[in-house]
């Protein structure tokens, strides 16, 4: 399945751009993905999950909705998704 994942911030640091494409393997929840991406980029190397969980505040949604108002990282993911993901925000 091809997927778009976007990056934000210090994410789109760590991975060199905005968007990129990439295809996965059917049947995907977002904890792979996720997964992947921090095997794939230095940068993210521990910064997306943590003991199996997302790491808190962490934001990551699919198609424009929050996965943890879906089923968090078990949310499957269907060819065309688009995975968006935020590091913490500060500021005031």
């Amino acid at each position: 399945m091809q997927l778009q994942l976007r990056f934000f911030a210090t994410f789109r640091e760590a991975v060199g751009q905005k968007t990129i494409d990439r295809e996965y393997d059917d049947g995907l929840v977002v904890g792979d993905v996720l997964s992947a991406l921090e095997s794939e980029f230095d940068g993210l190397e521990g910064q997306l999950l943590e003991n199996g969980e997302l790491k808190p505040q962490i934001n990551v949604l699919k198609n424009g909705r929050e996965v943890l108002h879906i089923q968090g990282i078990e949310t499957t993911m269907e060819d065309g998704d688009t995975l968006s993901v935020f590091p913490p925000v500060a500021g005031g």
